[in-house]
């Protein structure tokens, strides 16, 4: 858990639930917030499984993967080759869409150029191609503060990043469905109290409603979770992963679009995944227990 990534605080509380939850249960734990003497530690440790907790970039795209590979170690959540593509925003793409997987349009920008002109026509999203939890995530509209075209003073990921994908804005509504091994388990509607579904969202208590089972028609209803499952099917996903969708309800299910596939999902007092586990029944300390037994398969 842990780590350096800009979701290390999250990891942090994700890494911790789940220590308890698998202590509750009579398992030996070991903690280890992830440096860079993470494999001799690892090597001491010498756990039967690696629960990994960790969220982002090296823990979330394959690094960290790679590494419990070589060292012979088994472990929780997807593998080396799904976790690199799945942590890609446009190699998702290209493996998901291929398959009938809708996903929104876009391409790569150099962020300098976004200092020139739009990319695509107003509104769009820039987001990072590699970050997770909305980090970095900028929505430029008309009336937006950023500038026409967008001022290299405003404070935006065309600062931090110099690649962005720009995707086409779609209205509507945030919606995400949770997958346990071949389980869709449902799927709920996220409400902002302002804003967008972005980093704070998630994490800051009282910022978002979530609203379990989500109130809208049986067909979207069933597209989200057919897709899920799907998605972490075409992606080679083990264990746990979560998909974000937006749908636009003006369009029925022609405006249903996948945003990304997130295979090391939050583990936190306010993450998804063990809600929706929660609304079917399944504690955490079961959900936790069903992770682990799956990396031992």
């Amino acid at each position: 858990m842990g780590g350096w990534s800009a979701e290390r605080a999250v990891s942090l509380l994700s890494g911790a639930g789940v220590a308890e939850a698998l202590e509750s249960l009579g398992h030996r734990v070991t903690r280890i917030d992830m440096g860079h003497d993470v494999a001799a530690r690892l090597a001491e440790a010498a756990p039967d499984v690696v629960f990994n907790a960790l969220h982002g970039t090296p823990g979330e795209d394959g690094a960290v993967q790679g590494m419990l590979d070589l060292m012979g170690l088994r472990y929780t959540h997807s593998g080396m080759v799904s976790s690199v593509i799945a942590i890609d925003k446009v190699l998702t793409k290209q493996a998901l869409v291929p398959h009938g997987i809708p996903m929104p349009g876009g391409r790569i920008v150099k962020s300098a150029s976004l200092y020139e002109g739009d990319p695509l026509p107003r509104p769009y999203v820039l987001k990072p191609v590699n970050e997770g939890s909305s980090v970095g995530v900028a929505i430029v509209t008309e009336d937006g503060d950023y500038g026409n075209p967008i001022a290299p003073g405003a404070v935006g990921p065309w600062q931090e990043f110099d690649e962005l994908l720009a995707e086409p804005f779609i209205r509507g509504r945030e919606l995400t469905t949770a997958v346990l091994g071949d389980w869709a388990m449902g799927v709920t509607e996220l409400k902002p109290k302002s804003g967008f579904y972005d980093y704070d969202s998630k994490y800051t208590d009282g910022l978002t409603e979530h609203v379990y089972p989500a109130d809208i028609p049986d067909e979207i209803a069933e597209a989200c979770k057919a897709l899920a499952l799907e998605s972490h099917r075409l992606l080679g996903c083990k264990g746990c992963s979560r998909s974000d969708f937006r749908w636009d309800d003006e369009r029925g299910v022609d405006g249903l679009f996948l945003l990304e596939v997130n295979t090391q999902p939050g583990m936190t007092a306010l993450s998804l995944v063990p809600e929706q586990a929660r609304h079917n029944g399944m504690s955490y300390p079961e959900l936790v227990q069903k992770i682990v037994d799956e990396a031992l398969l």
